[in-house]
């Protein structure tokens, strides 16, 4: 009688060709779970997201009552030329039309959650019309949101132009 674990010599290409699709297969289905988990945003990081995409669509249209909503009442919005300002006069240079957001295109964004605080990191490419002068600019932008009474508010914004390659030092 011949034990289990051993393959008769006549059935040895079909035993090996068997034993190679079952490893295979459950490395494939590992792969497919571990890229799922580290690609899987989590319901609030998603919320937040949410959050900078309507943010970013109230800039471009200049919508007063979205900015409003959606900015928290100690707001600091800081520039990439070192401006800070607060949350009323960010929100009045966009409604007067001082400042005009053509387009905000954002990348590479990164979302982290701590309890009420949630921080975003991305790369944004921003076209503006500023006092009739078109802008563009290439920025690294840093979001602190809070949530208030179930809402997540914007607190702190920081931006600063992104390094040029080939003066980094590595």
């Amino acid at each position: 009688m011949e034990d289990s674990t051993t393959c008769p010599i006549n059935y040895l290409p079909m035993y090996i060709k068997v034993t190679a699709m079952k490893k295979f297969a459950s490395l494939l289905i590992m792969m497919f779970l571990v890229c799922g988990c580290l690609s899987a945003q989590s319901k609030t990081e998603k919320e937040v997201a949410a959050n900078i995409e309507s943010f970013r669509k109230a800039m471009m249209a200049a919508d007063e009552q979205a900015l409003n909503s959606l900015s928290n009442d100690q707001l600091s919005y800081g520039h990439s030329s070192g401006l800070v300002e607060d949350k009323k006069e960010f929100i009045r240079k966009i409604t007067t039309k001082a400042t005009v957001y053509s387009n905000i295109i954002i990348t590479n964004q990164t979302i982290s959650v701590s309890g009420d605080v949630a921080i975003s990191r991305n790369m944004s490419d921003i076209f503006t019309n500023d006092n009739d002068k078109p802008v563009e600019l290439k920025l690294l932008v840093l979001m602190v949101w809070q949530k208030k009474s179930g809402q997540w508010k914007l607190l702190a914004r920081q931006a600063v132009k992104q390094p040029d390659q080939n003066n980094l030092i590595r």
